[in-house]
C-alpha cells in the first residue's frame, strides 16, 4: 500500500450477514429423582458420564434428592441427547437391592 492510499471499509451486505455462524440452541440435561439410587451411584455416574469432580457429583445428588431434579449439563441438543442416553444406559445401583435399572433423565431447551 502506498503512503497516500486510504483504506475503506467494505459496506455490510445481506450476503456477508448470512456468513456469520448461528449459535445453536442450548439444552439442559435433567436428572430426575427416584428412591432406587444412592448418592454414591449418582456421584459415580456424574464422574464417569460428565467428568464432574466428586464435589459437583455430590451437589447434583443432593439437588436431585431435595428438589426432585438437577441440571447435569447445558450443551447443544446432539450432545445433550448423547448424555441423556448415557444416563439411561448406566445400569442399576448395586448398593440398593430393589434397584432394577438406570435413573431417568430428560433434555429441555434452555429458556431465553
Amino acid at each position: 500500500m502506498a503512503e497516500n492510499d486510504v483504506m475503506v471499509a467494505e459496506p455490510t451486505t445481506e450476503k456477508s450477514k448470512q456468513t456469520k455462524p448461528k449459535r445453536q440452541p442450548m439444552y439442559n440435561v435433567i436428572l430426575w429423582d427416584d428412591s432406587d439410587h444412592s448418592y454414591q451411584y449418582v456421584v459415580m455416574m456424574m464422574r464417569k458420564v460428565f467428568r464432574h469432580p466428586v464435589e459437583k457429583g455430590f451437589e447434583i445428588a443432593t439437588q436431585v434428592d431435595f428438589k426432585g431434579k438437577a441440571i447435569c449439563l447445558t450443551t447443544t441438543m446432539e450432545h445433550a441427547e448423547l448424555k441423556r442416553d448415557q444416563i439411561h444406559a448406566f445400569g442399576k445401583d448395586d448398593l440398593i437391592p430393589r434397584c432394577k435399572g438406570s435413573m431417568s433423565a430428560t433434555i429441555e431447551p434452555v429458556e431465553g
